[in-house]
């Protein structure tokens, strides 16, 4: 009986073990069906490679091989598939700077490229994943056929809180708006101000108010390779630096008999004065010191030797203001006249004790205000930048814009967008005579 039961116990274990082989061999049966392209149940086809990233791609223009190319035109380098990483351009001539668009795609030269010069341009761009390619451009500008040339009145020196940036053109300049644009002012202090016309060959640049005492100001004409007419050209590019001094303003009244000088705001000096007698009348305006000499030999242009009214002599601490010949100057002839009446031919007469004083610390471009006289300042009768009100430059500005520069260089602004435009910086006539050149004349005593 117990063999019998011991037989029964082991046929159970056979049919499980046989169970479990058949099972073993129906998921073997299933693997290799899944492997084998049927229904994916346990994986996956194989994987596609991903495309390879575009190549940066980079487009100078001009291009390659470019000849007579108008420097107006510029340099541009335009990045596709990436961004642009550097940029050098290679020349004989005026070194190229240029600005770089916020994506980094465009790089465009600053300003006009010199005339009659080869350019070589390299430059690179570099792809998302960090690829770079570079490209090169080699081309030549044209050769003008006409040419004008700037000059520049401000050398290295101190120049008053008044000085205007005087600039004078050897031909008539068409496209104003152009050159105006081509200046480049940079000034220590931030300066408001404005180019304007004289014409067409004379351009200057004024501040609203005179210049920050102490202000270092530079300048940069970016003149070569710049269109003035059709077919004429700069050659040159013009570069200038100069210092303002103190601000030195004399106040002189005509009718007081008396000049009150000012240093940085502050009042320092009241001296009595005798100003030009009824038909020789000192012209109002508000007026620059222009040159000074000690001594200079004064004589009326308009009366001949040996007739009544003549006279020849050497005037000491001479102070010119106006190019007809209005000086402050020494006059010991008169002090029983100064600080009561006006006997002069014009001039501001001073003691010999004050005039001294004067001219050794007055500069070029020092404003000289004149009140109370029944006659008026003839314009460009002297520096008489300052004839004009502040709506008045801007109107005789071919841009119509203001300009403010400061230690990183100057932008061009409407007038509407400046926050809070100041007051005139001092009297003058109120409306200016038409503009006419006016040569240099005689001095009168």
């Amino acid at each position: 009986m117990q063999g019998r039961e011991g037989t029964r116990q082991r046929r159970p274990r056979l049919r499980a073990a046989r169970v479990a082989a058949a099972v073993m061999v129906a998921a073997a049966l299933l693997l290799v069906a899944a492997c084998s392209g049927g229904t994916a149940v346990l994986g996956a086809g194989p994987k596609s490679k991903p495309a390879p990233s575009p190549q940066a791609q980079l487009t100078i223009t001009p291009a390659n091989g470019s000849k007579n190319v108008k420097p107006g035109e510029g340099i541009t380098v335009t990045a596709a598939h990436g961004k642009v990483t550097n940029v050098s351009v290679q020349t004989s001539g005026t070194q190229v700077t240029g600005t770089l668009s916020a994506d980094g795609t465009v790089w465009r030269s600053n300003w006009t490229l010199g005339t009659n010069q080869r350019f070589a341009v390299t430059a690179t761009a570099v792809t998302a994943a960090g690829k770079a390619t570079t490209a090169t451009s080699s081309f030549h500008t044209l050769r003008p056929s006409a040419i004008f040339q700037t000059q520049i009145f401000e050398g290295d020196q101190a120049y008053g809180v008044g000085m205007p940036i005087k600039l004078t053109f050897s031909q008539p300049i068409a496209d104003k708006a152009a050159v105006e644009r081509a200046m480049e002012v940079r000034a220590s202090t931030r300066v408001v101000g404005a180019w304007w016309w004289d014409g067409d060959q004379t351009l200057d640049f004024r501040p609203q108010q005179y210049w920050p005492a102490g202000t270092t100001v530079s300048f940069t004409g970016h003149l070569d390779g710049l269109q003035g007419a059709p077919g004429m050209y700069g050659v040159d590019d013009l570069t200038q630096s100069f210092k303002i001094g103190d601000a030195l303003v004399a106040r002189v009244s005509t009718s007081h008999h008396q000049m009150k000088v000012y240093r940085n705001g502050r009042h320092i000096y009241t001296w009595p004065i005798s100003s030009g007698k009824p038909g020789d009348d000192t012209p109002n305006g508000t007026f620059l010191t222009i040159d000074k000499g000690n001594p200079v030999r004064m004589k009326p242009a308009d009366i001949k030797p040996g007739a009544p009214g003549y006279y020849n002599v050497l005037v000491y601490w001479s102070v010119r203001f106006t190019w007809s010949g209005d000086y402050i100057h020494s006059a010991p002839w008169s002090v029983g006249n100064q600080g009561s009446s006006n006997v002069s031919h014009g001039c501001v007469n001073l003691g010999p004790s004050y005039a001294p004083v004067y001219y050794k610390t007055e500069v070029p471009g020092d404003p000289v205000i004149v009140t109370g006289s029944p006659a008026s300042g003839a314009w460009d009768d002297g520096w008489t930048d300052w004839f004009l009100s502040w709506p008045q430059v801007l109107s005789r500005s071919a841009t119509h814009d203001a300009v403010v520069a400061g230690p990183a260089g100057s932008s061009f602004v409407t007038p509407q967008s400046l926050l809070a435009p100041g007051p005139p910086a001092s009297p003058g006539p109120a409306t200016p005579a038409t503009p006419a050149s006016a040569a240099p004349s005689s001095p009168a005593a």
